[in-house]
């Protein structure tokens, strides 16, 4: 199936602002605040990552709301071509890069809006992912929850088949927000609600929200420190200063549990010395930390439905039609 969004999802009505410029930090901006990045993960103790469209673009996929993004070409009247398929594309950097961190132990819980299936199929484990869109590869039986993860995408979009997001927010990955102290988001505008309003859960806790995006997000006065650039040119200087390597992407893997993987380690490079944080680069987002949550852009936990996990959901793989 070819990479064609806007003929699944243009029923959509609220698509956000689109086309917006832009922004990109010097090198030498991105260097430093990546080095602050380093330093916030190795400080944390509870990261989770707040995966947006912007991290799949590097493998064929288009976004939404970028310069050519589906829904700002389809404003103009134009639609996108992509020779791509989304059987044919393979994880990011930025994917892989992710499953080192799990592997790593840094990082906890991830929360994805896209439904390409690329999380998965990178082999990050699916007991530490909410995918609350969909995932164009997944069945869910409606009677028995049992789930089937495909080799050919399903055909459909998002949660099918009521036709419209999900609009409610599965209970495990409203938990991991809650009990983050560090919420980093890639590749996110974060207009879509309620998964665009999740990372201030974690600040509201206290904890801190980074935001890793080229165009200006709804929350960056929330954010204590934003870098404007490429999600994989980010990653790739942060597991660098990590120590770590990315793991090599060896086809479709398929990871239920964590626990799977638990007695293998990531290979570790030597550490390149993390530098503390330089008060001169976010000075002025520090200051934003103290901003309080408008009415608006709160997010009130009683207010998110709440969808409970079926813990005896049973999972079979590659089970044909």
């Amino acid at each position: 199936m070819s990479v064609n969004y806007a003929a699944g999802l243009s029923p959509y009505a609220d698509k956000g602002v689109c086309g917006l410029p832009e922004v990109f930090d010097s090198a030498d901006e991105v260097k430093a605040k990546v080095e602050t990045l380093a330093h916030l993960i190795k400080e944390s103790k509870f990261l989770v990552v707040h995966s947006g469209a912007g991290i799949s673009t590097s493998a064929g996929i288009p976004d939404f709301r970028g310069p050519k993004g589906v829904w700002t070409l389809e404003e103009k009247g134009e639609s996108p071509h992509f020779d791509t398929t989304f059987e044919d594309a393979r994880p990011s950097l930025t994917h892989m890069a992710l499953v080192g961190l799990q592997r790593a132990g840094y990082l906890k819980y991830l929360i994805s809006q896209n439904v390409d299936g690329l999380h998965v199929r990178s082999g990050f484990p699916r007991d530490m992912l909410s995918e609350l869109h969909g995932n164009m590869f997944v069945e869910e039986c409606e009677k028995c929850g049992r789930q089937y993860v495909r080799d050919k995408v399903i055909g459909v979009m998002g949660l099918k088949p009521t036709g419209r997001y999900c609009d409610v927010v599965r209970s495990r990955g409203l938990r991991a927000c809650r009990q983050a102290d560090l919420a980093l988001t890639l590749g996110t505008s974060m207009q879509i609600k309620p998964s665009g309003d999740l990372p201030l859960l974690t600040k509201r806790k206290g904890g801190k929200v980074v935001i890793v995006n080229l165009q200006s997000t709804k929350h960056d006065k929330h954010a204590y420190l934003r870098i404007h650039g490429y999600v994989d040119e980010v990653m790739k200087q942060l597991m660098e200063l990590l120590g770590l390597d990315i793991p090599k992407w060896e086809g479709p893997t398929v990871c239920e549990t964590s626990a799977a993987i638990s007695e293998s380690k990531a290979d570790v490079k030597p550490a390149q010395g993390v530098k503390k944080i330089k008060k001169d680069i976010i000075t002025e987002q520090r200051k934003r930390e103290a901003t309080q949550l408008t009415p608006d852009e709160s997010v009130n936990g009683e207010s998110v439905s709440v969808k409970k996990e079926r813990a005896d959901s049973p999972v079979t793989m590659n089970e044909k039609n």
